[in-house]
């Protein structure tokens, strides 16, 4: 029999058994109705386009369907941006077993996210990373193949790094995977997502973005003018980055930005600490 977990969200309480996919289903709908959450002003979301509420409200259940997330874990969240992932999250967590920590390059939403989710979740902190990179902090004083995370080793269960691969050179993502090998518990677990480009992924019309090749071998970009903006990689080069790492590769799953079915746009990777 599964633990049962008590979930709070401001006007209720929601008794939820990780595996039961009814009882989350109802959380999801619980939270997608609960208006009192936090949500920055429109003109200040930088983390992509999008409904901000409902694409942090999905990746929950990404979180919890293909990551195996639990209440209890203590989350990592890499690239947290300005809490996109955080708000749905405060409403899963377990507030005295559970903790998130999630680091950024941009101060701004280090901010937002330390004034409208850590004021009233003490089991949340947010922390900025002074690393370089040219679209979103070109000033950063940490190179980011040389990234180091303020935390110690064996500290976390569960690892998020969303639309973070896609704006990373492949050293840069070493460098990461080396911290997440670093600071995973055994057992702990990496949800990374990326664009992972087979040939025949070009050759769909409903593919987007319309990816052509990188300077760098194995890479894919879809703005010369940018190429940080939107990085693909050969399927296979960040599996190997990880497993090099240390990691195990316990999981692949294409989205659809591919033009292929699937209930998510980029691809996911679950790779595990090994015990």
């Amino acid at each position: 029999m599964n633990a049962q977990f008590d979930i709070r969200s401001d006007s209720t309480q929601i008794s939820f058994e990780a595996s039961d996919n009814a009882q989350l289903s109802r959380l999801l709908d619980e939270i997608a109705r609960n208006e009192a959450l936090p949500a920055p002003a429109p003109e200040n979301v930088f983390v992509g386009d999008g409904d901000y509420r409902a694409i942090g409200l999905e990746y929950l259940g990404h979180f919890v369907h293909i990551g195996g997330l639990k209440p209890t874990h203590r989350v990592l969240d890499i690239g947290c941006g300005i809490g996109r992932m955080a708000v749905p999250l405060t409403q899963f967590l377990d507030p005295k077993t559970g903790t998130y920590e999630g680091v950024d390059p941009v101060n701004e939403g280090i901010e937002w996210c330390v004034q409208n989710i850590a004021s009233a979740h003490p089991n949340f902190r947010f922390c900025r990373l002074d690393v370089a990179h040219e679209l979103y902090n070109p000033g950063g004083t940490m190179a980011g193949d040389q990234v180091a995370l303020p935390f110690a080793g064996n500290s976390f269960d569960f690892i998020a790094m969303v639309s973070v691969a896609t704006h990373l050179p492949a050293k840069e993502i070493t460098a990461y995977a080396r911290e997440v090998m670093r600071l995973l518990a055994p057992g702990g677990r990496l949800f990374l997502t990326a664009f992972l480009v087979d040939a025949e992924d070009l050759s769909r019309p409903t593919a987007r973005p319309r990816f052509i090749k990188g300077e760098e071998d194995g890479t894919w970009i879809a703005d010369p003018a940018a190429p940080l903006g939107a990085i693909g990689f050969d399927n296979g080069v960040v599996q190997d980055i990880l497993k090099r790492s240390g990691l195990d590769i316990q999981r692949v799953s294409f989205g659809h930005w591919r033009g292929i079915g699937s209930t998510h746009y980029q691809d996911i990777i679950i790779a595990v600490k090994p015990e």
